[in-house]
């Protein structure tokens, strides 16, 4: 099962309980997967708001079994080095430090470190020390905010 097909999934769960849903990691490890859900609130997240968001993902997951086989279930908050997903996360956070992995290589290369210049539709531009490069969202791997930097959009 996809990301997104989580995300549909899981993100009614997480806002029928008063959680915005961030994302879903989903690693297929074998027979153990790892599947690892950030949520948020703007009140900020406490271990007793993983562990009900917990309860009721896994009674969904028992009835839906979008998953074949084992999977380790984790529920997290965003933390500092908050997860991007989407291009309005990107947008939400414009001004600030992204380290983004990519699927393929752009110009030879699949890494970036930069500061989120844009959002167009669904293009991401990174203002990098010598140049601005355009990034699409659905060919990230991982993107990360990084740490350090005064959060723009909070």
């Amino acid at each position: 099962m996809r990301h997104q097909a989580l995300n549909t999934l899981l993100e009614p769960v997480a806002e029928g309980l008063g959680y915005q849903l961030v994302g879903v990691e989903y690693l297929p490890q074998g027979r153990h997967s790892l599947i690892r859900i950030y949520i948020d609130h703007e009140n900020g997240i406490s271990v007793e708001d993983c562990e009900k968001v917990s309860r009721q993902v896994s009674a969904v997951m028992d009835v839906e079994d979008p998953i074949s086989g084992q999977y380790t279930l984790e529920v997290s908050s965003p933390g500092l080095d908050r997860p991007l997903f989407t291009a309005p996360q990107f947008e939400q956070f414009l001004g600030n430090v992204s380290s983004v992995r990519m699927k393929s290589p752009i110009d030879g290369r699949r890494k970036f470190q930069g500061t989120i210049k844009g959002v167009d539709g669904n293009i991401v531009t990174l203002a990098m020390d010598d140049k601005d490069v355009q990034l699409p969202v659905d060919d990230m791997e991982k993107a990360n905010l990084v740490p350090g930097d005064v959060f723009a959009g909070r």
